[in-house]
């Protein structure tokens, strides 16, 4: 793809994001499992369904916005190294409460990695003129910012106290 507009670029984050999006369905699920702790499980299983939602909202974008192209055909590589550092702490031995919270970390990586995916393509969006467009990208932005407080609120109530201090 030839990058010479503010559009070819608003394209390429789409598919970058699409990418992302793709790569945390099929890492969520592990996630879930790899939990101990039910309310961060339970999250993980909330978020699948808005992370699919998301992948959809951007298969919409393409249609409602008569962008060129399809969202697919792209790697996102930088979701490919969270997902795989997440995957790293997913194979951890050790106690449950840290390797919960170490989960939490991770996942807090990848929302915030999204957070500022959709917020770019939003601004671009909207200097582009492409309203729906910049709807549904602050509609999955709001979703993102949700769950990176959700997993913060999880981390203080359930995980952050039963952790181990200094390895004591």
């Amino acid at each position: 793809m030839s990058m010479n507009s503010l559009q070819d670029l608003f394209v390429q984050q789409l598919k970058d994001l699409y990418s992302a999006e793709n790569q945390l369905i099929k890492a969520l699920p592990k996630m879930a499992k790899g939990a101990t702790t039910p309310e961060l499980r339970k999250a993980f299983e909330s978020h699948l369904e808005e992370t699919r939602n998301q992948a959809g909202r951007i298969e919409q974008i393409f249609k409602a916005e008569s962008l060129q192209g399809v969202p697919g055909g792209h790697k996102c590589k930088g979701m490919e190294g969270l997902v795989a550092e997440g995957s790293e702490i997913l194979e951890e031995k050790g106690d449950q409460n840290v390797l919960d919270a170490g989960i939490i970390a991770a996942a807090q990586r990848v929302e915030h990695y999204e957070i500022a995916g959709y917020g770019t393509a939003r601004a671009m969006a909207k200097l582009l003129g492409y309203t729906t467009a910049e709807q549904m990208l602050s509609k999955s932005l709001d979703e993102e910012a949700a769950a990176d407080e959700k997993l913060t609120s999880i981390a203080e109530k359930y995980i952050y106290a039963a952790v181990p201090q200094n390895g004591k």
